[in-house]
């Protein structure tokens, strides 16, 4: 057996890749063991093992793999990262180009006489829908022309029978936009899942008999001691046998407090070490790490998420065949049942192909769900696609991160305590003392405080605190551990939600800071908006200590917390939240969000604050961070979805009617005219108006 790795080079939805899938097992059942692929990095995997009589090279499976896509999905190009074929992202200076020259052909036949107008139509027909045309001609030789390609070749050829050869090149253009702007969004989150895997350290520093060898992580064993300086990334999960410090826990947990660590303590791959040297024993294989699983749930997760197929693909599936079918029946059936000859109804056939066209449809449906886009940019709100706003607008069940989502994400001071003379000295002589650290608890103390000092002999607890001395004073402050450590008199420990900073003068205990992350000024009102709004559920996940998650749930009335989550524990929480059935948002800030907003049926990042990983992986971005947009989005989202169906019963109305009257021979290209130009110069004005919310 042997592992190949393939890019396939194109792959842009889940039915594609199924049907590959399916193909390649139907094909080559006896050539591979196994088929492995993701389409959000369009990598495929496959384990090869010859079963013929006749013993076969792997060149002769891997062609006869090509054959096989090549015939299922002859727009996938097949590429060999082995042999230095790299997939390159596509160009898309050509369709800049035949977009502009096509709107400027546009223009000009808009504004041309008639055979002026047909040479402009056609021209711009050869530049923008030379593609299709050649799908749907080639799906009509491999027997599966009813899709989209066909259906559009209707609709335009139709126009053109009409006379109306600009709006037969308008469908083309159209379509051709939302394509390609669905295409730059697919390399945009493709790009995004390439940047995380690149969080994954490249090599670790082993100890072996006192001396370092550097190593790819993958090739470290169990038992092996990492050694890990300051500023490194820890490369596989273990247990601490020697040093102490601080790590940042961020791309796991979304938490910003670094977590202080020693000897015994379990440590997870992908936290960076803040301070001192580390030796860790490596307690699981690189391909059971943390890091390791937190990217896999990347990669997969949008397998598990419920496709969403455009609606002009499920339209095609059902509209074309059908519409086809009748034409066939009005041209073959009344002159063998006698009612007529064959001339007079294969020209009513024709004609009922002619009304029948779907121009209406093709424009003004997506241009429901652009306008739908288009207006919730202008609230502050960033929808990648118009299934998004299929999906938001009957959300039951949503989800919440914590730090940097419900909260600001930034520790201000909340409260002080004095024992020893007043808040506002023992806030100046702490601030004092502070002001030589970044850490996010120092930084608040801080900027809360006008007055500062000098301060001399700072000397720093590792995971306890800081001492030094401000205006002849010995102060020390930190942790209670930092406390008992000093054996300070009178200290009493308290028990509150939040960052306590505990302080000591001369050896006294003085009294305390606290120190929280603050909710969202708009989070309360979002919160009651959205129930309002029909969400029936709201569920908060966090890797925060489950404390504060429940102090800040209680501030907001949310009931199901999920506090101390790691990556893959999020996942895991949102599949117990789908197992009903409903569809579930997910809003997020931090890259350890990234796996859970793939998954979720819609992904929310907040713009600004959040880390670019979220922000690429999400459906919706809320650029200014701001959840009051939140319910303004789903108001949007319903919006859409309600013209879009005035617009689908329209046009279905009208030209039901127009088909009937076609049928019986009442209706002539005059009335098909009406049923196809005039209700779509309806459906558009109606769909223009969602962009005006």
């Amino acid at each position: 057996m042997e592992d190949k790795n393939l890019k396939l080079e194109g792959l842009d939805c889940e039915n594609c890749a199924g049907k590959i899938k399916s193909a390649l097992a139907q094909n080559c059942a006896e050539d591979l063991q196994e088929i492995s692929i993701q389409v959000a990095t369009q990598d495929m995997r496959l384990v090869m093992a010859c079963k013929h009589e006749k013993p076969c090279t792997k060149e002769e499976i891997l062609a006869k793999v090509r054959a096989v896509i090549g015939k299922v999905e002859p727009d996938i190009q097949v590429i060999d990262p082995e042999k230095q074929e790299t997939a390159q992202e596509k160009s898309y200076t050509w369709d800049y180009c035949r977009f502009t020259l096509t709107a400027i052909l546009l223009v000009l036949a808009l504004f041309s006489q008639h055979y002026w107008q047909i040479g402009f139509a056609l021209l711009g027909y050869a530049f923008i829908g030379y593609d299709i045309v050649w799908k749907a001609l080639r799906n009509l030789g491999m027997r599966n022309f009813l899709d989209e390609n066909f259906l559009l070749l209707v609709a335009s050829i139709g126009a053109f029978i009409l006379g109306e050869y600009s709006e037969g090149l308008a469908v083309l253009l159209f379509y051709q936009i939302g394509e390609h702007f669905q295409s730059l969004a697919l390399q945009k989150s493709r790009k995004s899942i390439e940047k995380m895997l690149g969080l994954q350290p490249e090599y670790a520093h082993i100890l072996v008999n006192q001396e370092i060898q550097r190593l790819h992580p993958s090739l470290v064993k169990i038992g092996d001691i990492l050694l890990v300086k300051a500023g490194e990334k820890i490369a596989l999960d273990g247990k601490i046998t020697t040093g102490k410090s601080a790590l940042n826990t961020a791309a796991l947990t979304g938490e910003s407090l670094p977590r202080y660590v020693e000897v015994g303590a379990e440590v997870l791959s992908g936290s960076i070490n803040l301070s001192g040297v580390l030796e860790i024993e490596v307690t699981h294989a690189f391909s059971d790490s943390t890091l390791s699983r937190v990217l896999e749930l990347v990669q997969n997760a949008t397998h598990k998420k419920a496709p969403t197929e455009r609606f002009i693909t499920k339209f095609a599936k059902i509209y074309t065949p059908s519409v086809v079918f009748l034409a066939l029946l009005f041209a073959i059936l009344p002159p063998l049942l006698g009612f007529g000859d064959w001339s007079l109804w294969v020209h009513r056939a024709l004609v009922f192909l002619v009304i029948s066209c779907p121009c209406a449809l093709v424009i003004s449906i997506p241009l429901g769900f652009f306008g739908g886009i288009a207006a919730a940019a202008k609230h502050g709100i960033l929808v990648k696609g118009g299934h998004v706003l299929e999906n938001l607008r009957n959300i039951k069940t949503m989800a919440f991160d914590k730090t940097g989502t419900l909260t600001t994400g930034n520790f201000v001071l909340d409260e002080i305590y004095a024992k020893i003379g007043t808040g506002n000295g023992l806030l100046a002589l702490a601030a004092s003392l502070e002001q030589v650290s970044s850490h996010p608890i120092a930084t608040a103390i801080v900027s809360a405080s006008k007055d500062k000092f000098p301060a001399e002999n700072i000397q720093e607890m590792a995971g306890m605190g800081l001492m030094g001395e401000v205006l002849g004073k010995k102060i020390a402050l930190g942790k209670a551990k930092l406390m008992h450590h000093l054996n300070i008199q009178n200290f009493q420990e308290e028990n509150l939600v939040g960052s306590v900073v505990y302080m000591a003068i001369n050896g006294d205990y003085a009294g305390y800071f606290l120190v929280r992350d603050q909710i969202k000024a708009e989070t309360k009102q979002t919160l009651k908006d959205l129930k309002n709004l029909g969400v029936e559920h709201i569920a908060m996940l966090t890797g925060d200590q489950a404390s504060i998650a429940h102090f800040v749930g209680k501030e907001l009335g949310i009931n199901k917390i999920y506090a101390g989550l790691m990556p893959q524990d999020k996942v895991q929480v949102l599949e117990e939240l789908t197992a009903t059935g409903e569809k579930v948002l997910f809003a997020g800030d931090g890259i350890n969000d990234a796996p859970v907003l793939m998954r979720a049926d819609v992904g929310v990042a907040m713009g600004g604050v959040g880390s670019d990983m979220a922000i690429e992986a999400a459906d919706m971005v809320l650029t200014d961070a701001n959840l009051a947009r939140l319910p303004k989005a789903i108001e949007i989202a319903r919006k859409t979805h309600s013209i879009v169906w005035q617009n689908i019963s329209l046009t279905f109305g009208v030209k039901l009617i127009t088909l009937l009257l076609g049928a019986g021979g009442i209706a002539t290209l005059w009335e098909a005219i009406f049923a196809d130009v005039g209700v779509a110069l309806l459906a558009i004005l109606n769909a223009w108006r969602i962009i005006k919310e």
